[in-house]
């Protein structure tokens, strides 16, 4: 294909129906060439990664990227000087970010991997795995489609107790609503401290916590911020994302 043909090719993989569609804005390096093609929605990923960038040295370090979507943190790391291993079980998504990463000549930076992560069977060490809102789809968009809300909350601590024993760093975020479901909660109440006393409980002795980041509404414009009293309580005005904690662990046994 020439490059025209590629770009096509890119606008038509990017808006692919799927329910993640949309669900990333575009990487920068990206922008210039699809952005006037395609809508996007916006999980303030430009936000979360300077919170990321701000705690976490990712030059000449080597990323796993689970669930990565459409790629937007895999090319931003990239960029600013890792190697990725990118894993996604949406056909289109992963072809998306195979056929970006070739059309920019970054291919012998990033691994594509076309498949759900097996949590039970984890292979090879990284200096920093980011898992974000991915666990609470177990039993849906992976895992076994038969197993209990409480069986999914034990699900989703065994794969964060074993990610210890691969990676130096987890970034970590997990959705309040199991499969997505509004009316089935993960948390009774659904609260941030909940959440966090669920994580943090549940993978005692595995990491310590380097950060935790909490979405903010300042003058306008969303930022994270540390964790502290005030911003640990739910603010329903904000919806549910920006409800969602962003956890920086450090490993206790890797």
């Amino acid at each position: 294909m020439n490059r025209s043909e590629v770009r096509k090719e890119l606008v038509d993989l990017y808006q692919a129906s799927s329910k993640h569609s949309n669900y990333q804005v575009l990487p920068d390096i990206l922008q210039p060439e699809i952005g006037k093609d395609v809508s996007v929605r916006t999980r303030y990923e430009r936000e979360r990664l300077q919170y990321i960038l701000d705690n976490l040295q990712v030059e000449d370090r080597t990323i796993l990227d689970i669930g990565g979507n459409t790629g937007y943190f895999t090319f931003e790391l990239i960029g600013r000087g890792a190697a990725l291993h990118y894993c996604e079980g949406n056909e289109a998504h992963a072809r998306f970010v195979k056929l970006a990463a070739d059309y920019l000549g970054l291919s012998d930076k990033l691994a594509v991997d076309n498949s759900y992560f097996n949590f039970d069977e984890i292979y090879g060490d990284y200096d920093i795995v980011l898992l974000l809102n991915v666990l609470h789809h177990v039993g849906d968009d992976f895992g076994d489609k038969d197993i209990t809300l409480q069986k999914a909350r034990e699900r989703i601590i065994e794969a964060l107790v074993r990610l210890s024993c691969h990676t130096s760093y987890l970034v970590f975020q997990l959705g309040y609503n199991w499969k997505g479901n509004r009316d089935i909660c993960l948390f009774q109440e659904g609260t941030k401290r909940e959440m966090i006393d669920f994580v943090l409980g549940g993978t005692k002795g595995c990491y310590e916590v380097e950060k935790i980041g909490i979405p903010e509404m300042r003058g306008g414009s969303v930022s994270y911020a540390d964790l502290n009293e005030k911003n640990i309580a739910r603010d329903d005005s904000l919806g549910e994302f920006l409800n969602r904690p962003l956890f920086i662990l450090k490993s206790k046994v890797k």
